[in-house]
């Protein structure tokens, strides 16, 4: 039985997560309204940027880390058969990260850090959202050694074994976060601190914005690979069948961590500090990216077809219907593999240089990002949820109708929020401003679709509020079920090779193309000497 050190660290990390995720949804709900402009009564810039950045933080941030950080120590016992390493360790972790996210909401709530999730310079924040950033980061970074640390125990103490594929995608996102997030602590410790603080008069922005671009685009690839882990370990079992092929699993792992790292000055095509031909080799990287998605799409659903075969599907499509789709993991994963598609699509346009231009600063890139993150990546999340509660409080789930529910809500919400941003985007709708201050044709006819996103906000407001109902109601009030039991272990159907195996030599190709893609475009900073304060007028 999973211990309860585990469970409990797990229930921790988890209900700061859903408890985050459940604010930010209100903060996302008054944006949607604010933002359309047809409440006047209720548009105010300084609340709305506030409640951005918070929503922002706390989506991005805190519903992440702590997810992955729970699901990490469930998923590192569970496949391991072994308990949690150094488990003081794992609660110093945890204390540091919510010491942070306390610190930074201080500033955040009041108004004191309305820099949105990326913040730029040269809008500056109170010094606590600094600190509180860092120290959320800093926490993570005990959930980093402690993965690593049990995958190299459990490969000691298994020579020649196959690490169970669970705990090799986790190790792969410990290390893809590692990695990843040195660029944004190296911009927080000496840049934004400093500067927060009085220390520096001014700093340089365009070393900061490379910086954080260091982070700023894998970070999607840390949240997203847990639900590659559901998908690809719980969808198959769920559905009553198995596996297509746990190599092409480790491979689409693997592939994330290489190319998701170096591709981070997609985000930069309309900065002027960096080359075209930088801008260009991310690019490539970033295309390169998409061959991990397109091998997971492949897998979970030749998974899900072997599934609806064996429960008796026929024909070309026959096997879709015969899936359980009153299965809540099953569900979720057919409707996040549709937004996934679709957002995909999306993410190719903006990885594309020239038609970048169009929408770059529009609203078809929130429209992108939630349709890949709150719809692919939080259904996973939320799927993992019903999935693991019981495991975890020893209760049966409160209703599996409720569940299926509020999945579909949360799929349909976010389809009519995020469809008209696309179009509103390409309408010319700007981003990143609480309202438009002009009158013209072109804004009349943007007011049909800012109708249905509020409608899309109310829909994910109610989803939101439905699945903590659920999950309170399971914790508290849920029938305790002795026969609930953990994960059953999940074993390669065949020996894998070395490469597919250890991550000793992704690790160091891996620091040649972060050396190849990042060295010289930040020491251009420091030996051209391009930033000079005073030539601008600091």
């Amino acid at each position: 039985m999973i211990d309860t050190t585990t469970k409990r660290l797990a229930l921790f990390n988890f209900w700061i997560a859903f408890g985050s995720f459940a604010l930010a949804s209100v903060f996302g709900m008054y944006q949607v309204l604010e933002r359309s402009g047809l409440l006047k009564f209720i548009q105010s810039p300084a609340v709305y940027f506030a409640s951005v950045s918070t929503h922002g933080v706390l989506m991005a941030f805190v519903l992440t880390t702590f997810f992955i950080m729970g699901f990490g120590y469930y998923t590192a016992t569970t496949s391991l058969k072994t308990p949690i390493w150094n488990p003081v360790l794992a609660w110093a972790g945890y204390a540091v990260s919510l010491t942070g996210v306390v610190l930074a909401a201080i500033p955040l709530l009041l108004g004191k850090a309305s820099v949105l999730y990326t913040f730029y310079p040269p809008i500056q924040a109170n010094v606590l959202f600094y600190i509180g950033a860092t120290l959320l980061v800093v926490g993570s970074w005990f959930w980093t050694v402690i993965m690593i640390v049990m995958f190299n125990q459990w490969k000691k103490a298994h020579p020649g074994e196959t690490v169970p594929l669970p705990m090799f995608a986790t190790t792969t996102n410990a290390y893809l976060w590692a990695w990843t997030s040195v660029g944004v602590a190296l911009e927080s410790v000496f840049q934004l601190l400093p500067w927060s603080l009085g220390l520096v008069d001014t700093i340089d922005v365009g070393l900061a914005r490379t910086l954080f671009a260091w982070t700023l685009h894998p970070i999607v690839y840390f949240w997203l690979i847990p639900a590659y882990i559901a998908l690809y370990t719980y969808v198959p079992i769920a559905a009553g069948g198995k596996l297509f092929s746990d190599k092409l699993a480790r491979v689409a792992f693997l592939l994330i961590l290489v190319f998701g790292l170096p591709i981070g000055f997609h985000h930069l095509y309309m900065d002027p500090q960096q080359s075209n031909i930088a801008k260009f080799g991310h690019m490539v990287g970033t295309f390169a990216v998409a061959l991990p998605t397109l091998l997971t799409g492949f897998t979970v659903i030749a998974s899900l077809e072997m599934a609806g075969r064996k429960r008796g599907g026929k024909g070309l499509f026959g096997w879709i219907g015969a899936l359980p789709w009153q299965n809540p993991m099953v569900l979720a994963a057919i409707l996040s593999l549709l937004m996934l598609v679709l957002g995909g699509f999306g993410g190719m346009v903006n990885a594309s240089y020239a038609m970048n231009a169009m929408v770059h600063n529009t609203a078809w890139v929130p429209g992108h990002f939630h349709l890949i993150f709150a719809g692919t990546v939080v259904t996973m999340y939320l799927a993992v949820a019903y999935h693991l509660w019981p495991k975890l409080c020893g209760k049966q789930l409160f209703s599996n109708d409720l569940a299926l529910t509020q999945l579909w809500t949360w799929f349909v919400g976010m389809a009519i929020m995020t469809t008209p941003w696309h179009v509103l985007g390409l309408l010319g709708m700007p981003r990143r401003i609480s309202s438009v201050q002009y009158n013209s044709l072109l804004t009349l006819a943007w007011e049909p679709y800012e109708l249905l996103m509020i409608i899309g906000g109310l829909v994910l407001l109610g989803s939101a509020g439905l699945f903590v109902y659920i999950l309170f109601k399971t914790q508290t009030e849920g029938v305790v079920d002795a026969s609930i039991t953990e994960e059953a272990a999940i074993v390669a159907d065949a020996p894998v090779s070395s490469w597919l195996n250890n991550f000793i030599p992704w690790n160091l190709l891996i620091l040649g193309l972060m050396m190849l893609s990042y060295g010289w475009p930040i020491l251009q900073f420091f030996v051209l000497k391009t930033y000079n304060p005073t030539a601008w007028g600091y």
